[in-house]
């Protein structure tokens, strides 16, 4: 299968990409500079795409965004609305126009979209939030409509944190009260996932790729420094989260957001490390291993 990524460089699309490869994709990459062999051309800030570098792809998987600075300011937040509109809406309306379209585009979204919930467990029918992040991400998925349109099966990942090295040796002190729930997925799970959702004709629209196994915080943080055989870390008062991060801590780190990954399993998905301490032995393991 030949299989376009975007955002192939960053955290995710980079494993994925290697992840499809040895899965007997032929992966290309969608890349903002002078493309070389296995590349396509595309500028999203100015808009424009190399049309006919996009026909005949089997799957697309749009995984590019910007970086997101500690704290929101109202500057960022314009700027990455028009980077998450307009990549999403370029990508999905060049693909629309296609003679050849691929069957599927699997498309970032994020877990921001629900409301924070507290005890209440959150799937893909759950409503969503109001807050500026909830509304970029509707929006994002709002923006994909043209492929959808022409018969291209589009799958929105509600992506929550990502396990990976530097984010699980992060993961061992507790913030705020601790009791807020955490949804994650581990790096490794994520590729998995996405290629499920690939060649997966019953997932279509939003999708969680979220453990079945969320935890409250301060469990999470003990599971994590139980797996890597070090002692719990400190903890980061709520005030001072919000201090340093506003409305980004705030959001990501206090807000409790119980979520399942309701259409992963009734499509048959089998997690290959649903529980929090196997799925940091083994990101720990991979690293050490390369």
């Amino acid at each position: 299968m030949r299989t376009l990524i975007a955002g192939a460089s960053g955290l995710i699309g980079s494993k994925v990409a290697g992840y499809l490869e040895s899965q007997g994709h032929v992966v290309v990459r969608l890349v903002r500079r002078t493309p070389g062999a296995g590349e396509v051309l595309w500028d999203p800030v100015a808009g424009t795409i190399d049309g006919p570098g996009l026909e005949g792809f089997d799957y697309v998987v749009h995984l590019a965004s910007m970086p997101w600075p500690v704290r929101w300011t109202s500057g960022f937040k314009k700027q990455i609305r028009a980077n998450r509109l307009g990549t999403n809406s370029l990508l999905a309306e060049t693909l629309a126009a296609r003679a050849r379209k691929p069957s599927v585009l699997v498309c970032a979204s994020g877990m921001g979209i629900y409301p924070p919930s507290g005890e209440q467990i959150l799937t893909e029918v759950s409503p969503t939030g109001t807050s500026f992040l909830a509304n970029l991400q509707r929006d994002g998925e709002a923006a994909t409509l043209p492929a959808s349109k022409m018969g291209v099966r589009v799958v929105h990942l509600r992506i929550p944190p990502v396990l990976h090295a530097a984010a699980i040796r992060r993961g061992t002190s507790r913030i705020g009260d601790g009791r807020q729930w955490v949804s994650w997925v581990g790096l490794d799970e994520m590729a998995s996932i996405i290629e499920f959702a690939l060649t997966t004709e019953a997932l279509q629209g939003p999708v969680n790729p979220v453990s079945p196994t969320p935890m409250r915080n301060a469990d999470f943080a003990t599971a994590v420094s139980q797996a890597l055989g070090k002692e719990p870390g400190g903890s980061m008062p709520a005030f001072l989260v919000r201090l340093l991060m506003g409305e980004m801590g705030e959001e990501l780190m206090l807000a409790s957001r119980r979520i399942q990954p309701a259409k992963l399993l009734a499509a048959g998905y089998l997690f290959r490390f649903p529980e929090l301490g196997q799925a940091v032995q083994h990101e720990m393991g991979t690293l050490i291993a390369s």
